[in-house]
């Protein structure tokens, strides 16, 4: 496993915990993620320091929550975001955030990442419901970031 997917995955724990933490509600959310991010630099739960490039995900995903979350809302059929499993939500966050977000990490690579992630962390329909959706976002990119 690569540096940057061992990142993502430790990025999508934060985000998994911080939304248990805040029952995935809007400004609860924000604070839970920066409050749970604070708490794993300090003590990050397993031998190795929380990465950098995790710092940046949870950081930039906390920024840009409310768009992600309304892109994520609208494009997802038949799916809210409370009902979509949780583990899903965080990948699908993460995913959603490195494809608009962060120009350093070509489109494949983030619908890629967070459809292998899905496979190894969530059930066996969601690899297929994280890179349909995904991949619905990517192809509106350009509208989304308008």
């Amino acid at each position: 496993m690569g540096a940057r997917t061992k990142a993502r995955k430790r990025a999508i724990d934060v985000v998994y915990e911080a939304d248990q933490r805040a029952l995935n509600t809007g400004d609860a959310l924000i604070r839970s993620l920066a409050s749970v991010l604070a708490e794993r630099v300090v003590q990050p739960g397993t031998q190795a320091s929380l990465p950098e490039y995790s710092v940046t995900i949870v950081e930039g995903l906390t920024e840009r929550l409310a768009a992600i979350d309304e892109a994520l809302s609208t494009y997802s059929q038949g799916w809210t975001l409370e009902r979509m499993p949780a583990v899903d939500r965080a990948l699908l966050r993460v995913g959603t955030w490195e494809l608009l977000y962060n120009d350093d990490v070509p489109d494949a690579v983030a619908i890629d990442e967070a459809v292998e992630l899905a496979r190894e962390l969530s059930t066996d329909d969601s690899p297929t419901f994280v890179n349909g959706l995904l991949g619905r976002l990517a192809s509106l990119k350009p509208t989304l970031l308008d």
